[in-house]
C-alpha cells in the first residue's frame, strides 16, 4: 500500500514538473523573440546583449555655424573645422545666437552662492577735487631789490636781521652821500650869482648834475626850499614784506647799484604742490584750489594753480603745481606744510562704473557683463580717470549696461573652468579638406617648439583679402609650410604702421606675418601681389 502512494507521488510530480518546463519554455522563447523585435528598434544587437545609442535624426531647425575657433585663442576665426594651429585639438564651432564665446550662463543659485552683484554704467561727470601736499615758498614775483645810487658811507641801520618784518615807508639806512656835498655847494654858488638867461642856464645845469650824482627830484626840492646841504639820504622800505637778504652793516662803504636789501612780499605766497603724474592731465593753469594746514586748524585758503612746471620729479613721479594763495593776515610762512585741494575748472560726461568691476590683467583692462537670464560675458574696456570710487570708461561700454561689481572672479573661474570641461568632452568636429589634418598634427611639444620659434621670426604668405577693419585684416591664405597650417581664412593683426593705402577688400596680396604674445598673429608687411 505505502509503496503504491509512492510511485503514484512521484508519477504525479514528474508530470507537474513536465507541464512547468513548457510553460516556462514557451515564455522565454515568446520573451526573446519580444526583446529582439525591441532590440532592432532600439539599436540592441542580438547575441551580445550590447546597447548602442541610435545616431540621433537631424533637426529641422539646426543652428547655423557663424565660424570656427580655438578657445585658448579666441581672437581667431576659421570659416572651417580641422584643427587648431595653436593647440593640439580640434576647433570649436560658434553658432548663430550663441552670443559671445567668452560668455557663461549661470543658475540664480549659483549665482546666489557666488554672491553676484551688479551695477549699471551710468553717465557723469568726475569732478572730484584732487588732493596735494606741498610746502609755502615766497612769491617770487612780489620782490623788491633796494639799491645805493651813489657812492657812500652807511651811518645808520634801522633793520639789523634777515626776515625781520618792514612795513611800507619804514626807514631801512641812512648814508652820508659826499658826492651830493659838492653838488648841492655848486647849485649855491649858482643861486647866489643873480638873475639873467646865462645865470638860468647854470642853474639848470646845477640842478641836473645834483641829479647825476643819484639825487631824487623830491630831495632836489627839498635842498632848494630849505637853503641848506643836505649830505644824507634816508632809504625807505618800498613794499611791506619781510627782509630776505641784507648785505650791509652799519659804517660800511657802499658804491653806486650795490644791493643793499631784498625785501620779499607776503601778502601772496606760492605753495609748491606735488601733483601725483596720472592726475596731472585734470589741473590747469586757473584751476581753484582750497588750502588747509595742520598749524591753522580750521583756517581755509583760497587761491588758484598759477603754472604747472614742466618737469617730473622721476623719484616720486609727481609735476610740481604752482599755486599763488593769498595771505592777507602773513600766517603762511615759507616752509610750512599745506594739503592743497584742486578742483578742475571744466568737466565732461563719460561713462562710470565701480572702480571693483574693473579687473585688471596687467595688459588689459575686463568687466564681466550681465546680458541677462543668468548669462554673462568678459568686456575688454579702456579706462580713465578714478576718483571717489567709480572709474571712467572710455570705450568698449556705453549707458545701461550692467556690469558685475561682486563675484566676477569666480565667474570668469566658472567660465574657465566650464570651457575646459567643454573641450575634453568634445572631440570636436572632423577636420575638412582644407585644414590642417589631424594625421599630420604635430605633437604639443613639438608645437610649443614651434611657438617659440615662430616668436622670432616672420612667415610668408599670400592670399586675398576679404575684410578689412580699423585694427585687423581677414585674409583667405594658402598654406604656410613652416608654421604646419593649410589653407583658410583668418584675421590678422595690422602692423603698427597701418594699411598701405594701395591695400583693398579683393586684392590679391603677398604678406608677412609673425607671432604675438597672447598667441594671435600679426601682419608686418603686406603688399599687392605682382600680375602674372
Amino acid at each position: 500500500m505505502n509503496t503504491r502512494k509512492i510511485v503514484l507521488g512521484l508519477v504525479g510530480a514528474a508530470l507537474i514538473g513536465a507541464v512547468g518546463f513548457g510553460t516556462y519554455s514557451l515564455g522565454m522563447k515568446q520573451g526573446l523573440k519580444q526583446s529582439m523585435n525591441q532590440g532592432v528598434t532600439q539599436g540592441v544587437e542580438p547575441g551580445n546583449g550590447m546597447t548602442t545609442a541610435a545616431p540621433p535624426a537631424p533637426s529641422s531647425g539646426e543652428q547655423k555655424v557663424l565660424y570656427w575657433h580655438d578657445p585658448m585663442v579666441p581672437g581667431q576665426k576659421f570659416d572651417k573645422p580641422g584643427k587648431s594651429p595653436f593647440m593640439d585639438m580640434q576647433l570649436v564651432p560658434v553658432y548663430a545666437g550663441a552670443g559671445d564665446d567668452s560668455g557663461v550662463s549661470i543658475s540664480p543659485q549659483v549665482q546666489k552662492n557666488l554672491g553676484v552683484r551688479t551695477a549699471a554704467a551710468v553717465k557723469g561727470s568726475l569732478r572730484s577735487a584732487v588732493t596735494a601736499v606741498g610746502s609755502v615758498a615766497y612769491n617770487d614775483r612780489d620782490v623788491e631789490v633796494v639799491q645805493a645810487r651813489s657812492n657812500g658811507f652807511l651811518e645808520k641801520l634801522y633793520v639789523r636781521a634777515v626776515l625781520d618784518q618792514v612795513k611800507k615807508g619804514q626807514p631801512l639806512a641812512q648814508l652820508y652821500v659826499p658826492e651830493w656835498v659838492a653838488a648841492e655847494e655848486e647849485y649855491f654858488s649858482v643861486m647866489r650869482m643873480g638873475a639873467g638867461p646865462e645865470i638860468d642856464a647854470l642853474r639848470a645845469g646845477a640842478r641836473q648834475r645834483m641829479r647825476l650824482v643819484g639825487m631824487s627830484d623830491a630831495q632836489i626840492r627839498q635842498v632848494t626850499s630849505s637853503g641848506k646841504v643836505q649830505p644824507r639820504i634816508t632809504i625807505y622800505a618800498p613794499i611791506s614784506g619781510v627782509i630776505s637778504e641784507l648785505a650791509v652793516r652799519e659804517g660800511m662803504t657802499v658804491m653806486s647799484g650795490a644791493a643793499l636789501f631784498r625785501i620779499n612780499g607776503t601778502a601772496s605766497v606760492w605753495v609748491n604742490a606735488e601733483v601725483p603724474e596720472n592726475v596731472s592731465a585734470q589741473v590747469r593753469p586757473g584751476t581753484m584750489v582750497e588750502a588747509t594746514t595742520p598749524s591753522l586748524a580750521g583756517t581755509t585758503f583760497k587761491g588758484k594753480v598759477g603754472a604747472l612746471l614742466p618737469e617730473v620729479n622721476a623719484a616720486t613721479r609727481t609735476l610740481k603745481a604752482r599755486i599763488e594763495l593769498a595771505n592777507p593776515r602773513n600766517q603762511l610762512v615759507p616752509g610750512m606744510f599745506v594739503t592743497v585741494s584742486l578742483t578742475p575748472s571744466t568737466s565732461t560726461e563719460v561713462v562710470l562704473v565701480p572702480t571693483e568691476a574693473v579687473i585688471q590683467t596687467g595688459t588689459r583692462s575686463v568687466v564681466m557683463v550681465a546680458q541677462g537670464d543668468g548669462k554673462f560675458s568678459s568686456v575688454d574696456v579702456e579706462t580713465g580717470t578714478e576718483s571717489g570710487g567709480r572709474t571712467e570708461i572710455r570705450k568698449g561700454l556705453s549707458a545701461g549696461q550692467k556690469v558685475v561689481v561682486s563675484g566676477q572672479f569666480l565667474i570668469d573661474s566658472e567660465a574657465s573652468l566650464r570651457g575646459s570641461t567643454a573641450r575634453m568632452d568634445d572631440p570636436g568636429p572632423p577636420a575638412a579638406a582644407g585644414a590642417p589634418d589631424a594625421p599630420n598634427a604635430p605633437s604639443a611639444a613639438s608645437r610649443a617648439d614651434d611657438g617659440k620659434s615662430a616668436a622670432v621670426k616672420t612667415h610668408h604668405a599670400q592670399g586675398k583679402v576679404e575684410k578689412i577693419d580699423r585694427d585687423s585684416i581677414t585674409i583667405s591664405h594658402g598654406p604656410i609650410p613652416d608654421l604646419k597650417w593649410g589653407a583658410m581664412t583668418m584675421g590678422f593683426k595690422l602692423p603698427g604702421t597701418g594699411l598701405p593705402k594701395n591695400i583693398a577688400t579683393g586684392d590679391a596680396v603677398a604678406f608677412d606675418i609673425r607671432a604675438r604674445e597672447d598667441g594671435s598673429y600679426e601682419v608686418t608687411r603686406i603688399a599687392p601681389e605682382p600680375a602674372k
